[in-house]
């Protein structure tokens, strides 16, 4: 769905200005000071900003590195025809890690719950490897989890692609320190500072075309631990699980067997808006089953190599 620019009032204008100029700023130190970036694109709309804000950083040049796509083989149809397009819209390369050829050659096993979502890190480590990135973008936000709440804009990576927090830098004066040895590489993470709400008003402001899933539609679903699951090739109801069609909206994307949709209504970018402002949970604490199996469960996989 596009959305169509709208204004924002002059306080919130001047926020979302800030926190553009500061991405903005971002993409071009690390353009000047690495050689062989990437932005992580899962086609949702932490992302979909991701590569929005770097062909402002970059215009009327084009963006001058490609996309990432880990792909489980678990997405929604709407996802990765939105990410096809875009990338052909842009004119971007795109280099996409099929989880299912690290299962076909055994480098990688099926977990007994069908979730995928946990083997995306070998694969992506693996692939930054193989490409030689040096930094590479994500949209991680800090307002998303108390793990991702811990990350610099620049966050280290050993050889081993694993995180520690004791090894991360100081962050001051918008001074970003991307110094690593060989066989290292940074995460970068020009949006850390924006809110959900920032992004949603961002993107009205923008006129971001986003996966048609983030809008209210009707869908068969099934509830599990509070959430509504969609059946797909990840599997479906089980037990007395029952499928029952609703109108719901997707918060995130990802891998379809763990990531749910809430009831909701809402259709454009306004109602979309005031439902998140009202919202007290944010959208991984509200839609995302793995992030829900321990305490730790993010920090865990960021030091094994996820974002």
């Amino acid at each position: 769905m596009t959305a169509t620019p709208v204004a924002a009032a002059p306080g919130r204008a001047d926020a979302l200005d800030a926190l553009e100029s500061e991405a903005v700023h971002i993409f071009r130190e690390v353009a000047g000071e690495f050689d062989r970036p990437v932005i992580l694109f899962s086609g949702g709309k932490d992302s979909t900003l991701l590569v929005h804000l770097a062909a402002k950083a970059f215009a009327p040049a084009p963006v001058p590195f490609g996309l990432l796509h880990v792909d489980t083989g678990h997405n929604y149809p709407e996802v990765i025809e939105f990410r096809d397009r875009l990338v052909e819209r842009l004119g971007l390369r795109l280099v996409v890690a099929h989880v299912q050829d690290w299962i076909d050659d055994g480098r990688l096993a099926e977990r007994f719950d069908g979730t995928r979502n946990p083997l995306q890190t070998v694969p992506l480590l693996d692939t930054i490897a193989e490409h030689r990135f040096d930094a590479v973008f994500g949209g991680g936000r800090r307002d998303e989890e108390r793990a991702r709440a811990k990350e610099r804009i620049l966050s280290l990576r050993d050889a081993f692609g694993r995180w520690d927090p004791r090894r991360q830098r100081p962050e001051l004066w918008n001074l970003y320190n991307g110094r690593h040895a060989p066989g290292e590489h940074v995460r970068v993470f020009p949006i850390s500072n924006w809110t959900e709400l920032d992004v949603w008003q961002y993107i009205r402001r923008e006129g971001i075309e986003l996966p048609s899933i983030y809008y209210a539609h009707e869908r068969e679903v099934f509830r599990r631990d509070g959430m509504w699951l969609a059946q797909g090739p990840w599997g479906g109801p089980r037990g007395t699980e029952t499928l029952e069609r609703r109108w719901v909206r997707y918060r995130t994307v990802g891998d379809g067997s763990c990531t749910g949709a809430v009831e909701s209504t809402a259709s454009t970018l306004d109602e979309v808006i005031a439902e998140v402002t009202a919202s007290r949970l944010t959208e991984r604490g509200a839609t995302r089953a793995d992030d829900r199996l321990s305490e730790a469960a993010m920090e865990d996989r960021k030091r094994e190599g996820y974002f």
